[in-house]
């Protein structure tokens, strides 16, 4: 079939800028710590990885910029930002209130077939615990926190949650280190698949507040703790 030109635009339209996979690959050496906190952004040694011009590098780093993940100073350049404990608090306090409100929208308007996907994730996460394999709990975790956010079916909670999250990224990742915190993180996640599927929309809401506010506070007082 020849392809007319209302559909090569289209599909212009509809490409991701090259910005943007920039950005969530840095979001990505953020979290892992493969550009710690504090630490300077080599533009060239990016730009080389990344076989890209400086352009869209600079375009991610003012998008991280604005997420609070690097700072930007003129004749210094780039950093990877500090993470402040009394900020992050109070944004955990905000995330618990936004979570909670998805869990009471996803137990209302979720279809069964997506909650025996979410199910799933679940059954992911206890295996990953299981095996002490925290990359892939971490991963499965974050999914499920994320799908519970689109279940909402709330662009305006989508696009506020997204903005926030991408500031917790890296300290969530810190939040199980502490095997206790981790076994507490997984309880907290039985219990919100439970209240999911029985859609008690009430139960949800408190079990994922409670878990988000538990990670929050686990992280805060890992940063405030003397060195």
């Amino acid at each position: 079939m020849t392809t007319t030109s209302t559909d090569s635009n289209t599909q212009r339209f509809r490409r991701r800028p090259l910005h943007e996979d920039v950005a969530e690959y840095l979001r990505e050496m953020i979290t892992n710590e493969t550009l710690p906190e504090g630490s300077h952004i080599d533009e060239s040694a990016l730009c080389d990885s990344f076989d890209i011009s400086r352009t869209p590098l600079r375009e991610a780093l003012k998008v991280l910029q604005a997420e609070r993940l690097v700072s930007i100073e003129p004749n210094r350049g780039s950093h990877v930002s500090i993470i402040n404990a009394d900020e992050l608090e109070q944004l955990f306090e905000v995330l618990s209130g936004i979570e909670r409100l998805a869990a009471e929208l996803c137990c209302q308007l979720a279809d069964d077939s997506s909650l025996k996907v979410f199910s799933q994730l679940q059954t992911q996460m206890d295996s990953a615990f299981a095996n002490d394999d925290r990359s892939k709990y971490f991963s499965a975790c974050q999914s499920a926190h994320q799908m519970v956010i689109q279940l909402a079916g709330n662009q305006i909670l989508t696009t506020t949650h997204r903005l926030l999250v991408s500031r917790t990224r890296r300290t969530r990742f810190r939040a199980i280190t502490s095997k206790s915190r981790w076994k507490q993180s997984v309880e907290e996640h039985r219990t919100l698949t439970a209240a999911l599927i029985n859609r008690d929309s009430q139960q949800a809401g408190h079990a994922l507040a409670n878990h988000v506010r538990g990670s929050g506070k686990a992280i805060v007082d890992h940063l405030r703790k003397p060195n």
